[in-house]
């Protein structure tokens, strides 16, 4: 299955150039632990970089920085690791495990930003697929005892 089938289209993104209290605000006001750095280039969205929640607190409130003067450019990962919406799920889940990453944009053919994938995303996929194979084991055992009377 290609992941853009499953990612979350609606991503939430700022830019390098907004503050830290401004990236804080759109993670509480859309119940998202990060955002999706973006640069426009002629009215299209390229994914840049990534700011996680976690770089809040590591790079600015554990380090008791003010949150007035930094910008998401000065803390956000610059190490972005994407998948193509033609990527498969497995493909996808390596990705993530080779480089530690839980969340990673959906980008199209030309680098565009498209989606968000998240490690609990495939977590429930997985779920999901896992309790169907133990109906279909639990089906078929009810089949052979009708079939075998």
């Amino acid at each position: 299955m290609p992941i853009g089938e499953i990612c979350n289209r609606e991503v939430v993104f700022v830019t390098r150039e907004d503050t830290i209290l401004e990236a804080a605000l759109l993670m509480r006001q859309h119940h998202v632990g990060d955002l999706v750095v973006a640069e426009d280039r002629e009215g299209v969205r390229f994914p840049v970089g990534i700011l996680t929640d976690r770089d809040l607190v590591i790079e600015i409130l554990a380090a008791d920085i003010g949150v007035e003067t930094v910008t998401v450019g000065d803390i956000m990962s610059p190490e972005l690791v994407t998948a193509r919406e033609s990527d498969g799920v497995y493909e996808t889940i390596q990705r993530m495990r080779a480089r530690g990453v839980r969340r990673i944009p959906v980008v199209n053919d030309r680098g565009s930003l498209e989606g968000i994938i998240a490690a609990d995303d495939l977590l429930g996929l997985l779920a999901d697929e896992i309790m169907g194979l133990a109906k279909l084991a639990g089906r078929e055992q009810a089949r052979e005892r009708v079939a075998r009377r």
